[in-house]
């Protein structure tokens, strides 16, 4: 199979798969749909706020596994293919191109009438891959990009803006590593190369595109909090009530 048929086939798949929005179903389960509740955005944050932590944390994860999937097969897939005539890695493009189409599945998700959620979290998923497959080095960048925004949110409350902290700095670090990698090589291809580096300002353009009106609340001070604290403390009072009308029925 050719480079270019294989990163067809990848790539729509990849756009299907990102149409798959968790917290709609999450939600559905639930009897509600998260698309009426708060911001009305079906991601993990609006989540976290109207149906609890634990929800907010299932939709997470499983977001982060919807960038991760499609572009891990895509990295085992292409690793050991080259461009014709170049030292380009199929790799280097494939993962970027599978997590573009994962993002913006997410984002303008076919199943849904190209209207679906903001797309962070299964940027995480992208650049935590893009990230570790290729070096412990750079996946530190990413894990330490994620950590920081969550110590951000915890003690400003300020969600979008740690949002962007959590997918800036693997973005960049991709970046380098590419400049790094085929900088000095001879016949490196830099058609690819230089698409490879617009597909990774692509997914964060369009990320932060999405968040376009969190910016505008923010910058006129009417962002909606995102209380880590109180999401703790509503988990462990639901807790606490759920025992305790246990007892009662005793």
């Amino acid at each position: 199979m050719s480079n270019w048929v294989l990163l067809s086939i990848l790539a729509v798949v990849s756009y299907l798969y990102g149409s798959i929005n968790w917290a709609i179903i999450i939600s559905k389960i639930k009897r509600v749909d998260i698309r009426s509740m708060g911001s009305g955005n079906p991601g993990t944050l609006n989540m976290s706020r109207n149906l609890g932590l634990k929800a907010g944390l299932l939709t997470f994860l499983l977001d982060v596994l919807k960038g991760v999937v499609p572009t891990l097969l895509a990295y085992f897939l292409t690793r050991d293919r080259l461009f014709d005539n170049t030292a380009f890695i199929v790799a280097d493009f494939a993962v970027f191109l599978c997590g573009f189409c994962v993002v913006m599945g997410h984002i303008y998700p076919l199943f849904m009438k190209f209207k679906g959620g903001k797309g962070i979290a299964t940027t995480i998923g992208v650049f935590l891959v893009a990230s570790f497959a290729f070096g412990w080095e750079w996946g530190m960048i990413a894990l330490m990009a994620l950590v920081g925004a969550g110590v951000f949110i915890y003690f400003t409350e300020f969600g979008a803006m740690g949002s962007f902290i959590a997918i800036t700095p693997p973005a960049i670090g991709a970046n380098i590593r590419l400049f790094l990698t085929y900088n000095y090589a001879e016949t490196v291809g830099y058609t690819y190369y230089f698409i490879a580096n617009v597909l990774i300002f692509a997914i964060c353009l369009f990320t932060w595109f999405a968040h376009r009106r969190n910016i505008e609340r923010m910058l006129a001070g009417d962002e909606h909090p995102t209380s880590i604290k109180e999401m703790v403390i509503k988990m462990r009072l639901k807790k606490q009530q759920s025992n305790n009308q246990k007892d009662e029925n005793k």
